[in-house]
């Protein structure tokens, strides 16, 4: 199992961190062991000290595929979770300066809780019309609509699989929206799809 996740994937989060408009999907990955589960608790590391939360609708592959067309790239992800992309922003910031890449900032132990619950695709009216959002101590901080992305999944999974096989069981994120923030030890963040809980962790 792989973790993939896109960048940059909504216009307003592009300028909230001043970064240029991608003409195709940013790409990166996360190891397994970013995985946290069950709302375990994230534990703020010690390498850090400007962690930024990003919460991610996040796709479940459920058959292998390459060179998928765009057409019939929803026959290849059954499902819908929540996850939050945590970013060590100091340490992308220094390897963007340098221009390195950041697997650091993004890949760390812990930085992909995910929610257990993943909605099947079937349950959702419109897969261009999904409202998700994270609050931190009971305050919104994120909230986004796929209907703002700028790469919808079937293009993400069509151009990823240019370049990988897709495997069942493998996750994507595919991007956060503005409102991207710092956060502390006590802060607990929560997260839903629509109106239901998918995530509910304390950071410590």
């Amino acid at each position: 199992m792989r973790i993939f996740a896109i960048g940059r994937n909504y216009a307003e989060h592009i300028k909230e961190l001043n970064n240029e408009r991608p003409d195709e999907p940013v790409i990166f990955t996360k190891p397994d062991t970013a995985l946290l589960y069950k709302n375990e608790p994230f534990y703020y590391p010690d390498f850090s000290s400007d962690v930024h939360h990003e919460i991610e609708l996040v796709l479940r592959i459920c058959k292998e595929g390459k060179n998928i067309e765009e057409q019939f790239a929803g026959k290849y992800f059954d499902a819908i979770g929540l996850g939050v992309d945590f970013t060590a922003r100091d340490l992308q910031q220094k390897a963007k300066e340098k221009g390195l890449p950041w697997d650091i900032a993004k890949g760390f132990n812990g930085s992909a809780p995910i929610s257990e619950k993943f909605i099947p695709v079937q349950d959702f009216k419109d897969l261009q019309n999904i409202n998700f959002s994270l609050s931190v101590d009971g305050t919104i901080r994120q909230q986004g609509n796929t209907s703002l992305m700028l790469f919808p999944f079937n293009y993400i999974i069509a151009y990823l699989s240019k370049f990988f096989t897709l495997k069942t069981g493998d996750l994507i994120f595919t991007g956060t929206p503005k409102g991207v923030a710092a956060v502390k030890p006590g802060n607990r963040l929560t997260g839903f799809i629509e109106n239901e809980k998918m995530l509910d962790f304390e950071v410590k």
